[in-house]
């Protein structure tokens, strides 16, 4: 396990008991950011660093019955909240990085990934690798329930050029790993970047 890993692992490990009580209203940005994945009844999903499973319910419910989710995470500790909430009623949960998904190539007609890309050891490389279980044409969405500017000044740091999810930065990166970016909302109330999988 690389040093990169290991930090988001303890990261997480340490907040994850009471994570969903310190952002307990993210529910509703959550479903509606689910809903604009365009999902259809009996479709298999990915939700890509699951954490605590917010969006497992509302991916269950976009899909049906008929459909697959599948929660995969890197930490134990946000699988076990994951549980401890009963979310993983709505999908299978997987101990897993997404680095090395233990998927077919496109398997999936979608993955939601809410908070991941900042995490990401190598964000090229992990964007390829949710490419590869993708079928063509499939969407990404890479979500978080507060925009980029609301996210830094909760955290106490300024946004800088550099800073992965601005716009002119996430579009080159997901066109070089696959994916082509056909909407981008960063506001206050929410970041949502959609892309398609590439033929």
């Amino acid at each position: 396990m690389s040093d990169d890993h290991t930090h988001v692992q303890e990261f997480f490990s340490s907040r994850a008991a009471d994570w969903d009580e310190r952002f307990p209203d993210d529910g509703p940005a959550y479903a509606a950011a689910v809903a604009e994945l365009g999902l259809r009844e009996g479709d298999r999903v990915l939700d890509a660093g699951c954490g605590t499973g917010r969006a497992l319910p509302p991916l269950r419910d976009a899909v049906g019955p008929s459909g697959v989710v599948l929660g995969a995470d890197l930490t134990p500790a946000m699988l076990a909240a994951a549980v401890r909430a009963r979310r993983d009623r709505a999908g299978c949960l997987l101990l897993a990085d997404v680095a090395r998904l233990p998927l077919r190539a496109e398997s999936l007609h979608a993955v939601f990934a809410a908070g991941l890309v900042a995490h990401l050891p190598d964000p090229g490389g992990n964007l390829r690798e949710l490419a590869r279980v993708v079928r063509p044409g499939g969407i990404l969405a890479l979500f978080h329930p507060i925009g980029r500017a609301a996210l830094a000044a909760r955290q106490g740091r300024r946004l800088t050029s550099a800073d992965l999810r601005a716009e002119g930065n996430l579009g080159p990166l997901l066109s070089a790993s696959g994916w082509h970016m056909t909407s981008y909302v960063d506001e206050d109330a929410r970041f949502l970047a959609l892309a398609e999988r590439r033929l």
